[in-house]
């Protein structure tokens, strides 16, 4: 309770008005320490500092890491863009030491997050600065806290969510892309959720592109000419093809003949001299 005295007094203006003079040196000593003992935090960007480090650490304390998504919030505190700031603060730290051991001149160290700070963030999380996307790294530690708790490696898209995040599907995004990561994600993975990369056989099909669509046509359309003599092409007829693959495939040649003749007008010079070269009649 404050005192009666003291209701209404405007701390907030007395705080800023001490800091102003400490700036310019006019505070005594004893003065300066009487503050210092209570926790006074002399710079405007070292309140916002403190005020961003316990916003994120309760948010840590809530969710159990610091890799909060870009729109995270406590209590109104812009964690996860605030934490975006501090990561790329951190970064320029890194880049300024890689100059200097390098010996290449480092323009300023404005911006750059001092060794202090980081370890600040790191007695929350050592994880919380990752080399490669904060989204990988929050799944990867929410897939090991549901092994922790028990739980079976998720594969199946939509079978675990945690925070918003469908462990399942980035399990298998994981196996898939393997070949993607680094050797350190590569390693986490296998010895610590126990993730192996996918089979070839277990691997999608790569899809078709636009060009491949009209090669395979193209070469059913030839297919159906040498064999018929024309390419009057029923719209509902399917041709069957095997392609370089070996792989055998149904097109529906009838409909596709239709509408490159629908399309005439937009076709290159080159595909409709192929298509003509079939048999195609144009009207």
């Amino acid at each position: 309770m404050w005192p009666p005295s003291l209701t209404g007094f405007p701390l907030g203006q007395w705080t800023a008005d001490a800091r102003r003079f400490h700036a310019r040196g006019n505070m005594d000593a004893n003065r300066i320490a009487q503050l210092e003992k209570l926790g006074m935090i002399w710079s405007h960007y070292d309140v916002a500092w403190e005020e961003g480090l316990t916003a994120a650490r309760a948010w840590a304390t809530e969710h159990g890491h610091l890799l909060a998504p870009l729109d995270a919030t406590f209590q109104g505190a812009a964690v996860g863009i605030w934490l975006k700031n501090a990561r790329a603060a951190a970064r320029k730290a890194q880049e300024n030491e890689q100059g200097r051991t390098e010996g290449l001149p480092v323009k300023s160290s404005a911006g750059a997050l001092s060794d202090e700070r980081r370890e600040q963030l790191e007695d929350i999380d050592p994880s919380w600065c990752p080399s490669w996307p904060v989204t990988w790294q929050r799944c990867f530690h929410l897939v090991r806290l549901h092994l922790d708790e028990g739980g079976t490696l998720p594969t199946t898209p939509g079978d675990v969510v945690r925070q918003g995040e469908d462990l399942g599907r980035w399990v298998t995004a994981q196996q898939v892309g393997w070949d993607k990561l680094t050797g350190v994600q590569q390693w986490m993975l296998e010895h610590i959720l126990g993730i192996q990369p996918a089979t070839e056989d277990e691997k999608p099909k790569p899809r078709t592109s636009q060009a491949q669509k009209w090669a395979l046509h193209l070469t059913a359309a030839r297919q159906f000419y040498e064999r018929e003599g024309h390419l009057q092409v029923p719209r509902k007829h399917t041709e069957t093809i095997v392609g370089e693959d070996q792989e055998q495939r149904e097109l529906k040649l009838g409909a596709w003949v239709s509408n490159q003749r629908s399309r005439a007008a937009t076709l290159s010079p080159e595909r409709i001299k192929q298509l003509s070269a079939v048999g195609m009649r144009w009207s």
